[in-house]
């Protein structure tokens, strides 16, 4: 079993936002399929999403797209320390599909999130992650998302 805990400066470390953008605080757990993460960044005042005062529900897409590159950033990790030579990769949120919103907005909800994504399939340069965001127990959003990976070298290969 991989270590489970990963603190908000293991991630800032690992994935490309940071200060106040790295929303997450933490790994809850993780194994090969999937990740849980939380974050209490939604009740801060300096959020960055914030629009009008408020950090719409739609949000929550970018807490679930930081805990997939968290997610990749473990499984890259756990293959360097299995003596493969995996360089982390770059993944760019492609699409989302069958979004839920159960909620309009994050800000009022005063408990920690709660961001749980997991890998329903990908190879090569795809991946596909469902995720929910919840606090209490409570589901606010869900969705499944596509992610590509390395995309610049997609590029490359079209020339």
């Amino acid at each position: 079993m991989p270590e489970a805990t990963r603190d908000r400066a293991w991630i800032a470390a690992r994935i490309p936002h940071q200060g106040s953008m790295c929303l997450l605080d933490g790994v809850v757990e993780w194994d090969a399929a999937s990740v849980r993460c939380t974050a209490t960044s939604h009740t801060q005042a300096d959020n960055p999403l914030r629009a009008q005062g408020r950090l719409a529900a739609t949000c929550g897409i970018e807490y679930a797209a930081q805990a997939m590159a968290v997610h990749g950033a473990l499984l890259a990790e756990a293959a360097r320390r299995g003596g493969a030579r995996q360089r982390p990769r770059t993944g760019y949120l492609a699409s989302v599909r069958k979004l839920v919103l159960q909620v309009e907005r994050l800000d009022d909800i005063p408990a920690p999130l709660e961001i749980s994504a997991e890998r329903i399939s990908g190879e090569g340069a795809t991946v596909l992650y469902a995720f929910v965001v919840s606090a209490a127990g409570r589901t606010l959003l869900s969705g499944r998302a596509a992610v590509i990976l390395d995309a610049a070298a997609l590029g490359d290969n079209a020339s």
